[in-house]
């Protein structure tokens, strides 16, 4: 059974079996419950004490503009209008899907303005945020390798743009386990209009087990489909099902103990039957005030969606859920952050249903307390061209974004790495994309490099053969 060298996977399963036999009916399952619940609720250790026990990732899909968000370019002002070679004489060649050299470069129309004792410069987009500055680290240097929306995103999500890679927040709970035995390890909630572009890969294990997957959630109402049993089916039956279906389950794993998919799929079905209870209670706002669900904008029509996505994300955390990904933008076009038609009237729209629910995330977890046990990481799969596309919008960008961190061992106030004068690429203190997720893994306590799964032969790693902690941002 494929292990990592520095962590192992209990057995207790199979000590159990041996003991009991697979002839066990629902008094035996309930042993095994309680059993494989305690196994996956025990966190495990991780490489060196960290503050940050759990991960929220809100996902801006479609790729938001640094120049128009956190990145303010004052020499896109001065050389408005004009073309790359001009403002950039050894860029070279500009590939984008309209314009290229040839088009203008644009000025951001939406003012920046600063905030907080540090003073960053935030855009008039998020004012909410603006105001959270002073425990946000703002990295203005992050590129990647793929001007594709779908390589791009599993290259944020999995470490490569190559569809198949287990995701971050799989690498997460493989690491450290999970703190709640009766909800998923890592969550993720979709955009009402639909999920990214390339779907499930984007939240799966890849090569690892099942179990470490991302569980979807949805905000409200039934919290994952088809979770409770049918009209008519009591307690007591369900048990009696799951007893002779965890028998037949164990007699096929028996003659194949190295199946770890199969495995998996076993622990998915028990993991289903303690969520029965757990999960509706997550979602269950009714014991939540007034004013909590106001700082969220929940009161508001605008915001109310990604509001009640941030207050769950807050109520997985003190759960214990170790991985909560967020996505804001859903289907194509217009209906994510893709800005090729009109930035100023995109963004606005989007920032505009998420400003007031990340500030009232952020406040809210640090009048809790638990803000400095919790990373929250903004970021979008790629950031947008200087240049214009068709009049006000722009294209995809991989050569810089901005990517901001907030709580966890992070260092509030402060802007690592910059862009070049325009935009276009990375100036000072380039990070790609895997320094991101080494330092991610890093506020939770764990080494990337020592953080390996045996895959096909060899250890494989979420950064893969690079990675680089990103130590300017941490405190």
């Amino acid at each position: 059974m494929p292990t990592s060298p520095h962590f192992t996977r209990s057995t207790s399963r199979r000590d159990f079996l041996a003991s009991a036999g697979v002839g066990f009916g629902a008094l035996a399952l309930n042993a095994l419950l309680a059993e494989e619940a305690q196994a996956q609720g025990t966190p495990k250790k991780p490489h060196f004490p960290a503050k940050a026990k759990s991960v929220i990732f809100l996902f801006m899909y479609g790729g938001p503009s640094q120049m128009d968000t956190f990145d303010p370019k004052p020499g896109l002002d001065k050389y408005h209008g004009k073309t790359m070679s001009v403002a950039l004489p050894t860029a070279g060649e500009i590939k984008t899907f309209g314009g290229g050299n040839n088009a203008p470069l644009m000025r951001s129309t939406i003012p920046f303005k600063k905030y907080g004792k540090s003073g960053i410069e935030v855009s008039d987009l998020f004012p909410h945020v603006g105001g959270c500055v002073d425990d946000i680290c703002f990295v203005r240097s992050v590129f990647g390798n793929s001007n594709n929306h779908a390589p791009a995103l599993f290259e944020m999500n999995t470490g490569t743009i190559l569809q198949g890679a287990p995701a971050l927040g799989s690498w997460t709970t493989y690491g450290l386990g999970s703190e709640n035995q009766n909800l998923p390890g890592f969550v993720v909630m979709l955009d009402p209009r639909g999920g990214p572009i390339g779907g499930a890969p984007n939240w799966a294990s890849g090569y690892m087990p099942a179990s470490y997957q991302g569980t979807v959630f949805r905000p409200n109402g039934v919290p994952i489909l088809d979770l409770k049993p049918g009209a008519g089916i009591s307690d007591d039956n369900q048990k009696q099902d799951l007893g002779f279906l965890a028998q037949l389950n164990q007699a096929h794993l028996a003659a194949r103990p190295d199946d770890s998919d199969l495995e998996a799929r076993i622990k998915s079905y028990e993991l289903a039957y303690r969520m029965q209870m757990a999960a509706p209670e997550a979602v269950d706002f009714s014991k939540e005030t007034a004013e909590t669900k106001a700082l969220y904008g929940m009161d508001n029509p605008r915001t109310e969606d990604f509001g009640r996505k941030c207050l769950l994300a807050r109520r997985m955390v003190e759960r214990g859920v170790r991985f909560i990904q967020l996505y804001s933008g859903g289907g194509h076009g217009d209906d994510t952050w893709d800005a090729h038609g009109n930035i100023e009237s995109n963004h606005g729209k989007h920032a505009g249903a998420t400003d007031k629910p990340i500030a009232g995330l952020l406040q809210d977890l640090k009048r809790r307390g638990l803000l400095d046990s919790t990373l929250v990481v903004w970021a979008g799969e790629f950031g947008r061209m200087p240049i214009s596309q068709g009049g006000s919008g722009r294209d995809h960008n991989p050569g810089v974004q901005t990517v901001w961190l907030a709580g966890g061992g992070v260092k509030g106030g402060t802007v690592v790495g910059s862009s070049d004068e325009v935009g276009y690429k990375t100036g000072e203190d380039p990070h790609p994309i895997n320094d991101l997720h080494a330092t991610i893994l890093h506020t939770m306590g764990l080494e990337h490099t020592r953080l390996t799964y045996l895959f096909n032969g060899r250890n494989q790693r979420l950064t893969g053969t690079g990675g680089t902690i990103i130590k300017k941002a941490m405190v």
